[in-house]
């Protein structure tokens, strides 16, 4: 009865656009735009005033909202797109846009469009893609679609369409994507149509009321790329495993049916999460979490066999699943013994490589500065001068026992020395040479223009009594001021490490100038009877500083002399007289 009120209405239409092309205002519009004036007719609802710009007093449609055209030659101008979407028209679809010849694109979704898609549709064979989802739309699924030469896209989902779906979708070779949910679609879905359906990348046939079993058929769409959605239907049996022939790329959709029996592990089904399979009941087995069963056996059945031979059975129909499971584990445990074993190396290479470059540079960086770090007495301190006559002592040792405090201190012997022992240690060091005493290193403080000479005189624990001696000797030599003796500016002493701190002196080997000798059988710890009557050498004494060339042996004699007891005598009797023994100043 609805069928032909449409027809009526649409035939009342037609009269109406014949009446208006014999009139002057309409003798210039073009049959495209007489067919869109159709379908303005059979709208009759527009809250949106969507089409209330389309009129017959306009002779070109092309400017109309919803309307897009195509210069077909130099003359002629054709309608190729009609989208007008989420308007809420009311009405009904008329045939007259089957005249649409050139029509690529109808978009009509979300309005409230009813009635069915009219068959003569099919004549706009220039359609590509439609949209009629979200309306109102009832009757049959329109087979007379699959006609369409260049159809691709068809999306029908979201309508109160029903009946079976038609075996005439064979000949939908063309399309790509087809999407019918949300629909009142039944019977069993047609298995001799899908393997024509060559060219299908998209199929979504859920929310309807399917019935029957999964076509194995639906494994042979080589071409789906996107998702196989048949859930929310009434399916029953079992998961056919050709469905795992299917590419990988194909996200399947199974909920919400009756389906029974054993997830098949075959193909691209062994990748599908649990989601896939939800809320089917009867499903068991992986990726589900429900063990399956062994099924009682049925009174037409023959008699079981004996409880051993049962055993054996029951044993045999679960042994493949613990076998895979326990490959699974032991490769799992394998792999994952393999990557912490190589984690484990890798830690051990980069602390090796750490230590032996630590080594490497421990002599010429490190060991300079092993001993803890200690604050200087700003030179404003009002502190009395130690017993040494003159000393600054600063840092963080005990004060009782002087060095042989558990810290250490740093004693400046000299007090225009003005470095601390922070700035000491941050300073840049590099190895001047070797000797019998400990290591000499030429030390640059600040901005460069302060260089000293520091010799490490080793570590090794000391008795009290033995710091006392050395900080009396170092006090004595730090007192001498003669023109070939190296300034004796401050020395550091701990249980572990013993520094001394002198002026460097850039000038030549010291090595060599301490070998000069006076005559020929004396040297520089032996007497002199060259001197002059005013006690002073007539040889050339002046001590140049060290450097890369000094030898293990001879290097910086003076220094090494702060352990020798007689070394004040052994320069009285080098230097006679011109030695000063007065405190510095």
């Amino acid at each position: 009865m609805r069928s032909l009120l449409h027809s009526s209405l649409g035939t009342l239409i037609l009269a109406s656009l014949l009446v208006l092309a014999s009139s002057p205002a309409a003798t210039s519009l073009s049959a495209d735009g007489l067919a869109l004036l159709a379908f303005k007719s059979a709208v009759t609802v527009d809250p949106s005033s969507a089409l209330s710009s389309w009129s017959a007093n306009d002779t070109d449609p092309c400017r109309w909202p919803g309307v897009s055209c195509l210069n077909t030659s130099s003359t002629e101008t054709r309608v190729t797109s009609l989208a007008v979407a989420g308007k809420n028209l009311s009405g009904y679809l008329p045939s007259e846009l089957g005249s649409l010849s050139f029509l690529r694109r109808l978009n009509l979704h979300g309005n409230r469009l009813s009635g069915a898609v009219p068959p003569a549709l099919s004549n706009a064979t220039a359609l590509r893609s439609i949209f009629l989802y979200d309306n109102n739309l009832t009757g049959a699924f329109p087979a007379s679609l699959c006609d369409l030469p260049r159809l691709q896209n068809l999306d029908l989902s979201f309508n109160s369409l029903s009946g079976a779906l038609p075996e005439g979708l064979a000949r939908c070779k063309q399309l790509q994507r087809l999407l019918l949910s949300s629909n009142g679609f039944s019977g069993e879905i047609p298995a001799r149509v899908l393997p024509e359906m060559v060219s299908l990348q998209l199929l979504d046939l859920s929310s309807n009321s399917l019935t029957g079993n999964i076509p194995p058929e639906l494994g042979k769409l080589r071409s789906l790329a996107g998702t196989l959605n048949i859930s929310r239907n009434r399916l029953s049996g079992g998961v056919p495993p050709e469905l795992g022939r299917l590419p990988a790329t194909v996200t399947l959709d199974l909920r919400f049916n009756n389906l029974s029996g054993e997830i098949p592990q075959s193909g691209s089904l062994a990748s599908q999460g649990p989601t896939a399979f939800l809320n089917n009941p009867g499903l068991c087995g992986f990726p589900l979490q429900v063990p399956c069963h062994a099924a009682p056996p049925s009174s037409s059945s023959p008699p079981p066999p004996s409880q051993s031979s049962q055993g054996v059975a029951v044993g045999g129909a679960r042994q493949p699943i613990k076998t895979s499971l326990i490959v699974l584990i032991s490769i799992a445990d394998a792999a994952g013994v393999a990557l912490i074993g190589v984690i484990v190396v890798y830690i051990y290479w980069k602390l090796r490589d750490s230590r032996r470059n630590d080594d490497d540079d421990d002599e010429g960086r490190r060991g300079l500065f092993a001993c803890p770090c200690c604050m200087r007495a700003d030179d404003d301190d009002t502190s009395d001068e130690s017993e040494t006559g003159g000393e600054k002592k600063c840092g963080g040792g005990s004060t009782g026992g002087g060095g042989g405090g558990e810290d250490g201190e740093l004693v400046a012997i000299d007090k225009g020395f003005q470095m601390e022992l922070d700035e000491l240690l941050r300073s840049s060091a590099y190895v001047l040479g070797k000797g019998g005493k400990g290591i000499v290193y030429k030390v640059v403080v600040g901005n460069g223009t302060t260089p000293v000479a520091v010799r490490r005189l080793g570590g090794g624990s000391a008795a009290h009594e033995r710091y006392k001696e050395f900080a009396a000797e170092a006090g004595a030599i730090g007192r001498v001021r003669h023109a070939n003796v190296v300034r004796l500016r401050a020395y550091y002493w701990s249980p572990d490490e013993k520094l001394v701190v002198t002026d460097f002196v850039n000038n030549g080997n010291l090595a060599t100038a301490l070998r000069v000798s006076v005559d020929s059988t004396s040297n520089l710890f032996g007497n002199n009877d060259s001197n002059g009557d005013d006690g002073t050498h007539e040889e050339d004494y002046s001590l140049p500083a060290a450097d890369d060339s000094m030898d293990d042996v001879d290097t910086l004699r003076v220094v090494e002399a702060i352990d020798d007891r007689s070394f004040l005598n052994k320069l009285k009797l080098i230097f006679g007289k011109t030695v000063e023994t007065g405190r510095s100043g």
